[in-house]
């Protein structure tokens, strides 16, 4: 069997290149999983955008010929399933099917520890110090989010989901940093990139809240996207922000990282509370948060809060209750008309890259959800 990945330059994202190999001898205690299907979207870019800064390319280092991680080249995690095909661990069948974080390749080798009928974790040592969540791979036979016929909005959705679940949580624990506290006037909730899928799940949940306003910030484009989705309250071009009173109480939640757009809000919006930043969705316009008025914008980092969560509820009550709530919103894309997404496959390795720069460039139609699988040599 051969390996096969999609490479790319952490500082010039647009270059890429197929990197195939011998795959290597398995050691006493690991697992080859070939990579059956794995969804791409503007969060995985995101993941590369910010890979340096948040580790991410730590996950799937490329190893220099001496075995250190090389500096140029990285592989982007993605989410998506897996089959283990060979295995030299005795609690790891061949055959047992995984939902988990991957790199854009036909395979990847895993070391599993605390192996659970649920689920386990990846022992290498180059993972160790990087966080829990992303290290967990589940067996879909015991998982309580599992359904064979929607693997494919599973792993386009699931991951983003969760944040966009976590997001809504984070706000509502923190009361709205206040913005909700007057009766008759609902807090304005301010989503940039609106039709990105995360931001959509984000609105999905916020639009559940009493006195909030969910307003959808997109592209010309994309309006009439947004609006079909019906979670938001008002969809507005980045252009027409005037249109909101400066003195609105709200919260500015950045899917985008537009840093010239994100100095504009903080400028007109006034009664701007708290400014969280998401992702990077419009990688060469990303920048800081110096020299802004308002609120410094903070990044969120979805495993604090279920790490908070745990703590509080449990992990059985944290999993219950993202189970109900992941449910309700499956059913919401699903029965949509037309529906949320529509499942585009992405098969072989030209059409693997094609897809990549799509994705990378934001063109394409935001209801497409985008999956992709590299061919087994």
């Amino acid at each position: 069997m051969h390996t096969t990945d999609l490479l790319v330059r952490k500082d010039q994202l647009t270059t890429i290149r197929l990197w195939t190999r011998p795959a290597a001898a398995l050691a006493d205690g690991q697992v080859r999983v070939q990579i059956t299907r794995f969804a791409l979207t503007s969060n995985n870019i995101t993941y590369a955008a910010f890979g340096d800064a948040m580790n991410y390319w730590r996950f799937f280092p490329v190893l220099s010929e001496d075995g250190t991680p090389d500096a140029a080249w990285g592989r982007i995690p993605v989410w998506g399933f897996g089959t283990v095909v060979q295995s030299r661990h005795a609690d790891v069948p061949v055959g047992e099917h995984l939902y988990g974080y991957f790199p854009m390749a036909n395979a990847v080798d895993l070391t599993p520890t605390r192996v659970t009928p649920l689920s386990f974790s990846d022992a290498a040592p180059h993972r160790a110090e990087l966080h829990a969540v992303y290290n967990q791979y589940t067996r879909t036979r015991t998982d309580p989010f599992y359904r064979a016929d929607t693997e494919d909005l599973q792993a386009l959705l699931r991951p983003l989901f969760i944040t966009s679940w976590l997001i809504d949580d984070f706000l509502a624990d923190n009361d709205w940093f206040g913005t909700a506290a007057t009766p008759g006037r609902p807090a304005v909730m301010l989503l940039s990139s609106a039709s990105s899928k995360t931001a959509l799940g984000t609105a999905f949940q916020m639009a559940q809240r009493k006195n909030i306003e969910v307003v959808g910030l997109t592209s010309p484009g994309n309006v009439a996207f947004c609006e079909s989705l019906g979670c938001y309250h008002r969809v507005l071009t980045y252009d027409a922000l005037t249109s909101i009173a400066e003195d609105t109480p709200c919260i500015y939640v950045d899917f985008a990282g537009n840093a010239a757009f994100r100095k504009t809000l903080h400028t007109h919006c006034k009664g701007l509370a708290y400014s969280s930043s998401i992702g990077g969705t419009h990688v060469a316009e990303l920048g800081g948060g110096r020299d802004l008025p308002g609120p410094k914008p903070t990044l969120f980092f979805a495993p604090a809060q279920i790490k908070k969560r745990s703590t509080e509820w449990g992990a059985a009550g944290l999993g219950q209750k993202l189970v109900q709530s992941w449910e309700g919103f499956l059913a919401a894309v699903t029965q949509s008309t037309p529906p949320w997404v529509v499942v585009q496959h992405h098969d072989g390795a030209q059409a693997v890259q094609s897809a990549y720069q799509t994705v990378l460039a934001g063109r394409g139609d935001p209801r497409m959800g985008h999956m992709l699988s590299l061919p087994v040599a």
